[in-house]
């Protein structure tokens, strides 16, 4: 990309919203704000090493998780990035039990904003790539505040889904239900550039799988047939898989949109309902995966399909190049009706 030829995320963007006529710029604004927050979590990221900001708080979220300081750092920039701007109604972190209230000095909008501030803080002591996950829902409820209504939306409600990779570079990709595009942060002007544009993953793309194989002996039955196939130990004898794994969703899930293959979370005999929340984890993915020509699924049917029961609902997810999502299915499927027979 000649320097004649940038494109920044917010002329992309207002470029896109040119073509609704309809539009109030209320969505424009709020992927504004957001890009804001991101450029503060990411440099608060790059210096985590030279400053306070690393290890636990000694607290534990509503998932029962040890919370790292960056947690709540990032919660906090993106709440008070978003909670003046007029046009949510609410907002919903992973960090937080309840919804989180737009303060009552702040007029109410008509949109909804869920997000994990700060997806893999695991990885945060080690050094490894970590991100933010968001989504955006349009008010259904009436009255001014958001409810539990607005924000229990299936994921083909949602308006837009994206995610922010701190890496080696920052990045940001997103959708707005017209393809996917990445954005990577130039710091030199501190502007999100357009680097990938209408991102598309390879199908079948690459032979790569990524799961925690620790799980391997909580597995079902199918689960553990699916990698016999993958490791190329099944009866079809097809040559094996490579392993990439790196224990945050959205580097694992990045690398997959990318590269093409299939990444995994199984449900197992300790969490028979998946580990990844459905609201602000395993739907926004699938909304970027599906735009951009993959498949997400709980390993029964589409992620997209199914209506959050609480705002912090767990759900397998398996997501990337549509025939190997498919192909997940079809082992879990097998042993559904094992069990039935």
């Amino acid at each position: 990309m000649t320097e004649s030829h940038v494109v920044t995320l917010e002329r992309h963007i207002i470029e896109a919203e040119r073509s609704h006529p309809e539009a109030t710029g209320a969505f424009s604004n709020i992927l504004h704000s957001i890009t804001l927050a991101a450029k503060i979590i990411s440099r608060e990221v790059n210096k985590a090493g030279l400053v306070d900001v690393l290890g636990a708080t000694g607290d534990t979220n509503i998932q029962g998780e040890s919370v790292q300081k960056l947690d709540l750092y990032a919660q906090d920039v993106i709440y008070n990035a978003m909670d003046h701007s007029g046009h949510l109604c609410c907002m919903v972190s992973e960090e937080s039990e309840d919804i989180l209230p737009i303060p009552e000095a702040f007029p109410k909008g008509e949109y909804v904003l869920v997000f994990d501030p700060l997806d893999g803080s695991s990885n945060i002591d080690v050094n490894a790539s970590i991100g933010t996950i968001f989504a955006i829902h349009r008010k259904v409820s009436d009255g001014e505040d958001g409810t539990l209504e607005d924000c229990l939306q299936a994921g083909c409600q949602q308006l837009a889904a994206g995610y922010v990779l701190y890496g080696s570079s920052t990045m940001l990709v997103y959708t707005s239900g017209a393809g996917v595009h990445g954005f990577t942060l130039d710091p030199s002007i501190g502007e999100f550039l357009l680097s990938h544009r209408n991102i598309r993953i390879p199908d079948p793309g690459a032979r790569l799988y990524s799961i925690n194989e620790a799980y391997y002996p909580r597995w079902s039955v199918g689960q553990q047939r699916l990698m016999q196939h993958f490791k190329g130990l099944g009866d079809d004898s097809e040559p094996s898989f490579s392993s990439r794994y790196i224990g945050s969703l959205v580097a694992d899930f990045h690398r997959t949109l990318l590269k093409g293959g299939i990444f995994m979370y199984p449900a197992d005999s300790k969490n028979p309902n998946g580990k990844l929340r459905l609201l602000y984890e395993a739907a926004p993915m699938a909304m970027i995966c599906e735009q951009a020509g993959g498949k997400a699924s709980n390993g029964i049917g589409s992620i997209l399909d199914l209506v959050p029961e609480g705002l912090h609902q767990r759900t397998p997810l398996y997501v990337g190049s549509a025939p190997l999502v498919e192909l997940a299915e079809s082992y879990l499927a097998e042993n559904q009706a094992e069990m039935g027979a």
